[in-house]
């Protein structure tokens, strides 16, 4: 089950809170208890992964307050100039990104109605990126700065951030935070304090690409993203690399491996998934198709090129159990 309109929900909570007859249980179980009672029926199987997860955010929600976040960080950003304009670095990354949709919604066709963005954040001591719901993505400038991170390097972040959005992270983490949030704003809704539910919304997307993914979450996103990556014509060999790279920064760990801790074994599990991966890439390499432009565009949807799902997709590409290994 899925709720259909999560604000409604929260105020048919409230509402029953405030009845006669919840009033007993939630005296006697608490509010915190009924809550997470009631965020079970939130729970649903992931078509990609396989995995139950938690979706007390409908998909429609989190994809439009995510981008109503994305829109005020970027204009706080922009004010203090830190969103770079149209320089080599930014148009190489859409380039890469671009690569990497076409193959995303292979995966995920319903995607290809994302309203995709990408932003590069000039902010030289930050190593990280992010994906929102919905296709809002931003990498920042310490990517460069701080590692020299070379293209392939690059579409193996951007990859995986992707792959985030794609296996419903994002908007599981939405739901958490969400949630959590929930209990106080119900009591204030019961209480008459006023409707905070559409503004913990927007909240809960920021709060989202903060929270640290689970390791399971890590595991299906390096999946992911290292085939993104190999079919978009990048090698997966500097997936390595990459987070050789980050375990060898000096100083504070970056901001990056604090959002996205490292399951067991992951230099080994990238390394085994990369030989894998290896003729897809040689045949991206061997026979480079031009990808249609996706990333901040304003053409219609429909004009776009895109190509048929990848045959059993959903099949391969996440087994349960195939991530503990």
């Amino acid at each position: 089950m899925r709720f259909p309109n999560t604000i409604s929900y929260i105020r048919g909570l409230a509402l029953a809170v405030k009845s006669a007859a919840m009033k007993h249980w939630v005296k006697y179980f608490g509010l915190p208890a009924l809550i997470a009672a009631a965020a079970l029926a939130g729970c649903s199987t992931n078509p990609i992964t396989g995995r139950s997860q938690l979706m007390i955010v409908s998909e429609d929600m989190a994809v439009s307050q995510s981008a109503a976040a994305y829109s005020q960080m970027m204009g706080q950003l922009g004010k203090k100039k830190q969103v770079e304009a149209d320089s080599p670095r930014v148009q190489k990354v859409r380039e890469i990104t671009d690569k990497l949709i076409v193959h995303a919604i292979r995966f995920r066709p319903d995607a290809a109605n994302w309203k995709w963005e990408v932003q590069v954040i000039n902010d030289p001591k930050t190593v990280n990126a992010f994906c929102m719901a919905g296709g809002k993505m931003a990498i920042y400038s310490g990517m460069w700065d701080q590692l020299k991170a070379t293209d392939d390097e690059i579409a193996q972040v951007m990859g995986h951030e992707i792959s985030h959005a794609l296996a419903s992270h994002t908007r599981e983490r939405m739901s958490v935070a969400y949630g959590t949030g929930a209990v106080t704003t119900i009591a204030a809704i019961a209480l008459g304090a006023g409707d905070q539910a559409a503004q913990l919304m927007q909240q809960a997307a920021i709060v989202a690409i903060q929270l640290p993914n689970s390791r399971e979450s890590e595991a299906e996103a390096d999946q992911i993203g290292i085939e993104l990556a190999a079919r978009a014509g990048y090698d997966p060999k500097s997936a390595v690399t990459l987070w050789e790279k980050m375990g060898k920064l000096g100083g504070t760990p970056p901001e990056f491996l604090s959002t996205h801790p490292s399951p067991e074994h992951r230099a080994a599990r990238l390394k085994e998934l990369g030989e894998k991966m290896q003729p897809f890439y040689l045949e991206a390499r061997a026979n480079p198709v031009a990808a249609p432009r996706f990333v901040n565009a304003t053409e219609a949807v429909n004009e776009r090129v895109i190509r048929k799902p990848i045959e059993g997709a959903n099949e391969r590409v996440i087994k349960p159990g195939e991530m503990t290994r």
